[in-house]
């Protein structure tokens, strides 16, 4: 995941909603039964954990059977310990108690109740990137000492790796187009992280490395699934032991058996909390919906049109219609660099306003900027006694128009059926553009002369910015 480019805003549910699901995640909701279990008997180790008689007796009041079960409530309860939910009050006697932020669970806010949850999630992640306990007990020497350097582990660069995969899972669930809610096969994204960018067939060599990223990260991913962070299809065990073609070739027809995963509403939002923590800026909607109106036509200017549309849907709830559309055209006003892609955000969200706005925009009418948009609200609203604009206001808005295109999506196919069009209406476009008093009027140009798959009218476009920059004094 770039570290440069905007992320895609998230559409995360409510904090109530959030807590809900923290609180009945399998592994908080053991950690809080725990804690409550822990009494004046129960001893701790150096470290915080259980001793080992009393393992037993924590997982009988988990309710948890099996071979799994001991080691499931020695993880639940370093999680209480670990999120403050069980407090050591003497180190010496290995005495517990439990911890203030126990309370927080059942009357504290949704905030609070997250903020623990978070904490569970650190302690969990951790956990992810160390090696497994057949590896540790491989690395032992003969003293019972492990061997760190023979387990060719390195902390750092596992952590990276967990950190650029779940940071990839984030950017496919928020990106428009992307697999929202649909679960993502562990090869594909074990790859995204594995195959270098432009490489075309990958080589047995990388194929051999995306195939241990995916059984890495399916031990991974079981260890993650109880926080809460993912909904997880581990893979189809049977795989390992398939050799005849035939159980090959299904294979190859049903990817879901080589696993599949999906962030929950639960892990978007704790991953975006990870993001911000790191200094990254990973914007949700809902975010400008208490700021001004210039906020929210510079903050969207990035914005996948689904997210815009969402984030102005929350910003006009708060507002009256007459007076948000007072707002917007007042934010949509100026001659910088981007005051076209204003403008054309502010048609936008006036576009999810009734006729209460009708005021705002015929106070505009006259305005040089302002005017053409007006004309075309009104016209789209059925508005009576609209005025024609005049022909310098036509070409006006027209060259705003495409600045906000090549603003929004540089030199787009789009664009480019535009350009040709107006060419084609147009016979004398060129011999009048070039005078619009537009700042944006020379690059427009420009770009038409990029984009105009004609020769000679694309030098007519070239001529014309030039003389445009000319009478700009540029």
């Amino acid at each position: 995941m770039s570290e440069s480019s905007p992320l895609p805003p998230v559409r995360l549910t409510s904090e109530a909603e959030l807590a809900r699901d923290a609180l009945a995640t399998p592994l908080l909701s053991r950690a809080a039964r725990l804690a409550r279990w822990a009494g004046p008997d129960t001893r701790v180790g150096a470290g915080g954990e259980l001793v080992e008689e009393q393992l037993p007796g924590a997982a009988d009041a988990l309710g948890l059977t099996g071979d799994d079960a001991a080691a499931l409530a020695s993880e639940a309860w370093r999680v209480a310990v670990d999120t403050g939910l069980v407090e050591i009050v003497d180190e010496e006697e290995g005495a517990v108690a439990a911890g203030a932020d126990l309370a927080l669970l059942t009357s504290g806010a949704p905030q609070d109740v997250l903020g623990v949850w978070l904490t569970a999630l650190e302690t969990v992640l951790a956990d992810a990137s160390v090696p497994d306990l057949d590896e540790l007990v491989d690395a032992m020497d003969g003293g019972g000492e492990i061997d760190f350097s023979s387990l060719d582990w390195d902390p750092e660069a596992e952590a990276e790796f967990l950190d650029g995969v779940l940071g990839n899972l984030y950017l496919l669930s928020v990106s428009e187009g992307g697999v929202g809610e649909v679960p993502v096969p562990l090869p594909a994204l074990a790859a995204s992280v594995i195959v270098p960018d432009g490489m075309g067939e990958p080589t047995n060599d990388v194929l051999e490395q995306v195939s241990d990223a995916m059984m890495r990260l399916d031990d991974q991913f079981r260890l993650l699934e109880p926080v809460g962070l993912v909904d997880f299809q581990p893979v189809d065990e049977t795989l390992m032991a398939d050799t005849d073609e035939e159980s090959s070739a299904a294979a190859d027809d049903d990817v879901s058996r080589y696993g599949m995963v999906r962030l929950t509403p639960l892990g978007l939002y704790g991953l975006r909390a990870r993001l911000l923590e790191s200094g990254l800026a990973a914007p949700a909607v809902g975010d400008l919906a208490d700021k001004g109106a210039d906020a929210l036509l510079d903050g969207t200017a990035t914005f996948p049109p689904t997210a815009a549309r969402a984030e102005t849907e929350q910003w006009l709830a708060r507002r009256e219609p007459l007076a948000a559309a007072r707002e917007l055209l007042a934010a949509a006003r100026g001659g910088d660099a981007g005051a076209p892609l204003r403008r054309l955000h502010c048609q936008q969200a006036l576009s999810l306003v009734g006729l209460e706005a009708e005021p705002a925009l015929r106070e505009v009418l006259d305005d040089a900027e302002l005017g053409g948009l007006a004309r075309v609200w009104l016209s789209e609203h059925g508005a009576a006694d609209v005025p024609p604009p005049s022909e310098a206001m036509i070409f006006w808005l027209t060259i705003d128009t495409i600045a906000a295109q090549l603003a929004a999506e540089g030199n787009s196919a789009e664009l480019q059926g535009l350009v040709e069009g107006l060419a084609q209406q147009h016979g004398g476009f060129f011999a009048a553009a070039w005078r619009v008093d537009h700042p944006a009027t020379p690059e427009v140009l420009e770009a038409m002369g990029r984009l105009h798959p004609d020769k000679k009218v694309a030098k007519e476009a070239r001529k014309a910015a030039f003389k445009a920059r000319s009478q700009q004094g540029g």
